[in-house]
């Protein structure tokens, strides 16, 4: 998909009632790989959608190609009514310049496997940075709703510590307090306790549990199926790069109804 592309889906334009998030037949591949073979799937604002499914299945993939970080090969993804990476003209999809991208961005926060703070900087400024240097809001103001956040996650007295001298799970929850300075409309999570001690897994879930009571749109990638089944609005198991299964936690995670969603879960519960 990368120049000029003339699909059947750019032809279709969004509804005044379009869910915050709309994917469509998304597909991606590596080479000769394909890793994503046409992923539907909508949520609405306020919803969490947790996404579920084996290692390989597509699932960080398709969460990176929500905001661009991975360009797709088929198909379309949007964020309120705006199609993302791409702009659409007489029919036919022109990647956008970096500059734009950047810009769509802004309102879709990530939250990743490994934290990416910055070392260098104490946790506030890891939190200050992008308000002050993208959004260009004032340094005081920024360091206020900072120290607003730091508070929110059970960290404020934490605001003048490095990352090194933090453990993995206040990493975590510094990371998800710097993706919410920037104000998003939807919240991207990609395996956020996967590379958590067991004992730290604890304080990040309840802050996303407290997101998600709040009405934050979320996508989660997890491998916690407690935290799936009673913070989730709709769950998706993938596999092999498609859906396999969609619906309601009790649903999906209490009454599967395809043999290898009933097989993940029996390996993993």
């Amino acid at each position: 998909m990368n120049g000029v592309l003339a699909t059947p889906e750019a032809t279709a334009p969004p509804t005044t009632q379009a869910p915050l998030l709309r994917a469509s037949n998304v597909r991606k591949n590596y080479g000769n790989v394909q890793v994503l073979k046409g992923i539907s799937l909508t949520v609405n604002a306020g919803e969490v959608m947790c996404l579920l499914g084996p290692s390989g299945s597509g699932k960080s993939t398709f969460l990176r190609c929500i905001n661009h970080l991975e360009r797709i090969d088929g198909g379309r993804i949007s964020v309120a009514g705006e199609l993302i990476g791409y702009t659409q003209r007489q029919g036919r999809i022109f990647e956008m310049n970096p500059r734009e991208v950047s810009r769509q961005r802004r309102g879709i926060g990530m939250v990743f496997q490994r934290f990416n703070l910055f070392p260098h900087m104490n946790a506030l400024e890891n939190i200050c940075a992008a308000p002050v240097g993208v959004k260009r809001i004032d340094k005081q103001h920024a360091r206020k709703r900072a120290l607003e956040l730091l508070d929110r996650v059970g960290l404020a007295h934490v605001a003048t510590s490095y990352p090194a001298q933090l453990s993995g799970g206040q990493q975590q929850r510094v990371a998800i307090a710097r993706a919410l300075a920037m104000d998003p409309q939807l919240l991207l999570f990609d395996e956020p306790t996967s590379a958590l001690d067991p004992e730290l897994v604890g304080d990040v879930l309840e802050v996303m549990r407290s997101l998600a009571a709040d009405g934050m749109t979320m996508v989660v990638v997890t491998h916690e199926i407690g935290f799936a089944r009673s913070a989730a609005d709709k769950v998706v198991f993938m596999d092999g790069g498609v859906v396999i299964e969609s619906g309601l936690p009790a649903e999906v995670i209490d009454n599967p109804q395809n043999p290898r969603t009933v097989s993940f879960l029996n390996s993993v519960m």
